[in-house]
């Protein structure tokens, strides 16, 4: 049975690690044992080098440990639970091991080493695991970050970061956050999911699928809108996935999240926070100038958040149709307000100047809310129209709550 497995039966509420189980001095004797036969050096060492390896290591030698006459009485079942906990303390992240690996698991939150939560299908659940004190909690933020070439200490106490896997890290550790660290790891599918599976799971229906499908196809700016946790990047690279293959994409972002598994000409860029000597930064803003000369088909920008807003719309009105970018906001209505606020960032021009040049370079306003039960839905698509100066938002689609579906207004087609 496995940790998740026992969690489930708990209600994620109680206790799933192995205290349950046996006794948590069992648990480091063994680590102990496994630290005499393979000292921890060569195990922080391999870690450097190649973890499969490092981790195959030290499951041969708890399976040998664990074979001598004082782990016989607890079993197969409890054996085997123990090596897994014992193998993800040492070389895994501890107590949060088996939620990483749990494909249902979308996100990891850390508050302090004795509080535990995921988010599982939009909900929130407390698991109930914790860590055996600030120091191994510790010790795991260190073994997350420091393969990625970044440190975290009093002196940069804050982190963003990605794993290998693609997911998301952040950290904050005291005296920033004084209940203990806070670690969130953000995770992404392998596999990205197409505008026909958001359709299957009720993100949106068949006709605004379609919509937005023909919409790519046309090379239409589109912005994808909503709040924290809405999946707006979840459908951005669902609309990705749209590009036809014979187009070259440049993809921006601060963290990169996008998956392109099919495309066959995609060119990633990342940004790069300044170095602890205050070095070497380089912005969404400088990367997004620079794809302007790498002959882009597609530029696709992970998220607008500042001055880069006002290169986006001089790219968009200068002949590089079909981008895409998300955007913080809690309505379509706020996307030009907040747009014309990260243009001033970049450069003072007249409002009304901004605002036709926002209404001539997006075509499309999608717009994405997390509802209470944590189903994630396209609210609203609209688009902006310019005449004579004066712009307006026209909604083609709106998700109705009081009838559960879909209303389109008259002539709402592309």
């Amino acid at each position: 049975m496995s940790l998740l497995q026992m969690l489930d039966q708990l209600g994620g509420t109680k206790s799933g690690s192995l205290d349950d189980e046996i006794t948590a001095q069992m648990r480091y004797e063994l680590r102990d044992g496994l630290y005499r036969q393979l000292p921890s050096s060569r195990i922080a060492e391999l870690l450097r080098i190649d973890p499969a390896r490092a981790k195959r290591e030290v499951v041969a030698v708890l399976e040998q440990i664990l074979g001598n006459a004082t782990y016989q009485g607890l079993g197969t079942d409890k054996r085997n639970l123990l090596l897994q906990d014992v193998t993800d303390l040492v070389v895994g992240l501890g107590p949060i091991e088996e939620l990483l690996r749990d494909d249902s698991v979308t996100e990891i939150m850390v508050n302090g080493p004795q509080k535990v939560f995921f988010e599982r299908e939009g909900q929130l659940f407390s698991t109930g695991l914790c860590f055996a004190d600030e120091d191994q909690l510790r010790s795991i933020v260190d073994r997350i970050v420091g393969p990625l070439g970044r440190r975290v200490d009093e002196s940069n106490p804050m982190v963003s970061a990605r794993l290998a896997l693609g997911h998301r890290v952040n950290v904050v550790i005291p005296p920033l956050a004084p209940d203990g660290t806070v670690l969130t790891i953000r995770k992404f599918r392998d596999q990205v999911f197409t505008l026909d599976e958001l359709t299957e799971i009720g993100s949106m229906d068949g006709q605004i699928a379609e919509l937005l499908r023909q919409a790519v196809y046309d090379r239409q700016n589109i912005v994808v809108s909503g709040g924290t946790g809405s999946g707006k990047t979840t459908l951005l690279n669902a609309l990705s996935v749209e590009i036809p293959s014979g187009e070259r994409i440049i993809t921006i972002e601060d963290s990169a999240e996008l998956r392109f598994t099919s495309h066959p000409h995609v060119v990633r860029l990342e940004a790069r926070m300044r170095s602890s000597e205050n070095t070497g930064e380089v912005t969404i803003r400088d990367l997004v100038t620079n794809a302007l000369r790498m002959r882009p088909d597609r530029i696709v920008v992970g998220e607008c958040r500042g001055a880069e807003a006002l290169d986006m719309l001089q790219a968009m009105n200068t002949g590089h149709d079909g981008s895409l970018t998300t955007l913080h906001a809690n309505s379509p209505a706020e996307v030009m307000t907040r747009l014309v606020m990260m243009c001033r960032f970049g450069m003072e021009l007249p409002v009304s100047v901004l605002n036709e040049q926002i209404a001539s370079a997006f075509n499309l306003i999608v717009h994405l809310e997390r509802h209470a039960d944590g189903k994630r839905r396209v609210t609203q698509v609209c688009r902006y129209r310019s005449v004579a100066g004066e712009n307006s938002l026209e909604t083609l689609v709106v998700w109705s709550k009081e009838h559960m579906a879909y209303i389109w207004a008259d002539g709402g087609l592309l």
